[in-house]
């Protein structure tokens, strides 16, 4: 085994070291990528777990984001921030395309289709988006950017935290204040 793995312990807590062991990572140190999984495999199989709701499925997804930074270790060096929230992220988006492919892959005999559409009904939900819409583009482009990763991404405070490098209660806060705004903006 290599000293410049041994001398990284399995138990320490992420910090710079996961750098250092991605750039043994791309010298091809199976030791240095075991030592990542050991670190992140949980929040990378939570997360796909939660989206998924299906084990097998969640594994798979673990498999493919590990795969990918085993192949490709640049592409995090070339983004930056906190290893643990990229691969979070990673793992989510890994989750949600693989819903949609089930979807996708859903026969058409099991689609129901709606009802005829109320236009009274209609007209009220077009006003209220295009309300929304526009309270949207005036947020300030943080508050924006956290309900985006919220609600679109369906991230949590503290995954959002990781990935903003922001405190947690700074990230509650910002959310509060863009719904806020929002629910003010949707009232009658």
């Amino acid at each position: 085994m290599d000293r410049t793995i041994a001398a990284v312990d399995r138990t320490q807590q992420p910090t710079a070291d996961d750098a250092f062991l991605l750039s043994l990572v791309q010298a091809g140190e199976e030791q240095a990528m075991a030592t990542l999984f050991d670190r992140y495999s949980k929040i990378v199989y939570s997360v796909a777990l939660r989206v998924l709701s299906d084990q097998a499925r969640a594994e798979d997804v673990l498999q493919d984001v590990f795969m990918q930074l085993w192949r490709t270790p640049e592409n995090f060096t070339a983004v930056g921030g906190s290893l643990g929230g990229w691969l979070a992220v990673l793992s989510r988006n890994r989750s949600v395309n693989a819903l949609r492919r089930k979807h996708q892959a859903d026969p058409m005999d099991a689609i129901h289709f709606a009802a005829p559409i109320d236009l009274s009904s209609e007209a009220e939900r077009n006003g209220l988006a295009e309300r929304t819409r526009t309270v949207l583009d005036q947020l300030p482009s943080e508050q924006r950017k956290v309900l985006e990763m919220a609600v679109f991404d369906g991230l949590t405070h503290i995954e959002i935290a990781e990935v903003t490098n922001e405190p947690v209660s700074a990230i509650k806060s910002t959310l509060r204040s863009a719904l806020l705004t929002l629910r003010g903006a949707c009232q009658p």
